[in-house]
């Protein structure tokens, strides 16, 4: 693999003296001072993933008896929607390459409405189904083209301070998410959900339409079709250090989906806290992750070299996971629930470290493809958590072991993939090298 950026280029001409090139610093400029408005669009774009599958959650049972399907069957339109917002990110971020931010995001976002007031109405499972997985594919282009326009507007400290703050946003969808969704059941079904979740996305739809405007000049944009995508997808993947920031932070987010599937069952059934003690853990956790995301923004961030501040978040994760197992397999003696949910406290706060951070490490190398890189990291984290999220219920409902063991085997594998793809001992320049010139 390189050891420079990935050697794909734009095709359109990016020289300093053509017009459209002269034109981007402005362009980009304009973007940057309006970046309240900008950061609470992204914000809710980043926000979106979240809010279509935890405000649903509460739901669930109410849907299993309103279409009379076995729960197995309901449980398949979270699946669907995972899988949809995993997979439309391939196809949405290289279209954004090619076409501009803004186009791309506006049908995702219009898609996304009609989806979901479709889902509202749905008379059947199979017919909800398919659109829950229309919904993910269309939503995907909220969180793939946000990653991509911090990637436009901002380098170096500054995205990853930026993506810090994106945290204090997209993070509390998941506490008020399922708050949302309960509140919607006390005054109408579960059809009333996704009544609520087309009103959040129609109101995105028009603060993108009125707030965010292209960040991606002509000038800078790819030429050419599925294979030029798959080409440039290649050439990402063939740079070594932004694979190895994508794997990093991809098994890191599986460490964050093992805790998500997990966490109702661990602290209820095995360690008897009660639905309302549960609700505040949870929060407590979401706002742990916050706060030390703002902490890594606003004091760490050019101050300390973003490696060394990834270095201690995957330490501190991959020591919270080993205690965890220590604790459920019985090593340190019979445990209760206030030194696990210690335990995954911390384990949860350092995400706010970690995922900025390998998100800001990865886009830097890409200037030229932010939006295939943004598909890559996005598809990454989604399968790899998919895919370790059932597997912390193998052993049954008597044990929290699973749960401890899937999220030490993934905090190896993601600090493995650090040393050994990023090599982060190595002084190397932190910007991307210039890409040669396209065919």
């Amino acid at each position: 693999m390189s050891e420079r950026g990935p050697a794909t280029a734009p095709s359109h001409d990016s020289s300093p003296d053509s017009p459209s090139a002269r034109s981007a610093p402005a362009s980009l400029a304009r973007a940057r001072r309006t970046s309240l408005l900008v950061t609470f669009v992204l914000g809710g774009l980043t926000a979106l993933p979240p809010l279509s599958m935890d405000m649903y959650l509460p739901a669930l049972p109410q849907v299993t008896d309103a279409l009379r399907s076995p729960a197995a069957t309901i449980q398949l339109t979270l699946t669907a929607c995972l899988a949809g917002m995993a997979l439309g990110q391939l196809v949405i971020g290289p279209m954004s390459d090619r076409w501009g931010r803004r186009r791309p995001l506006l049908a995702g976002m219009v898609v996304y409405v009609l989806a979901t007031a479709i889902c509202a109405l749905a008379p059947t499972a199979e017919l909800l189904i398919s659109f829950r997985l229309l919904q993910g594919l269309a939503g995907s282009a909220g969180v793939v083209i946000a990653r991509a326009v911090v990637r436009d507007l901002y380098d170096g400290d500054e995205m990853a301070r930026f993506f810090s703050t994106l945290m204090l946003i997209s993070g509390a969808a998941p506490i008020v998410a399922p708050l949302i969704g309960g509140q919607v059941l006390r005054f109408a079904d579960w059809r009333g959900v996704f009544l609520v979740l087309t009103g959040v996305g129609a109101v995105l739809t028009l603060m993108v339409w009125r707030g965010l405007g292209e960040t991606l000049p002509p000038a800078l944009r790819h030429t050419g079709g599925v294979g030029s995508a798959l080409r440039t997808m290649r050439g990402l993947l063939g740079d070594r250090v932004f694979t190895g920031y994508t794997l990093t932070g991809g098994f890191a987010f599986a460490v964050l989906f093992s805790y998500i599937s997990a966490s109702p069952f661990v602290v209820q059934e095995i360690y008897g806290a009660s639905p309302q003690t549960f609700s505040l853990l949870f929060g407590l956790n979401s706002v742990g992750l916050i706060l030390v995301g703002q902490i890594n923004g606003k004091l760490l961030v050019g101050r300390v070299r973003l490696d060394k501040v990834l270095a201690v978040g995957l330490a501190v994760v991959t020591a919270c996971a080993v205690s965890l197992l220590l604790m459920t397999t019985g090593a340190l003696g019979e445990v209760g629930l206030t030194p696990v949910a210690a335990a995954l406290f911390v384990l949860m706060s350092a995400m706010g470290i970690v995922l900025p951070n390998t998100n800001a490490q990865a886009l830097m190398r890409t200037p030229h493809a932010a939006g295939s890189a943004s598909a890559l990291l996005g598809t990454s984290s989604f399968l790899v958590g998919a895919i370790a999220s059932p597997l912390v219920g193998v052993a049954g409902e008597g044990t929290a072991v699973p749960m401890a063991l899937v999220q030490l085997v993934c905090a190896l594998v993601s600090v493995s993939c650090f040393l050994a793809l990023c090599r982060p001992w190595r002084q190397r320049d932190e910007q991307t090298a210039p890409a040669p010139a396209g065919d």
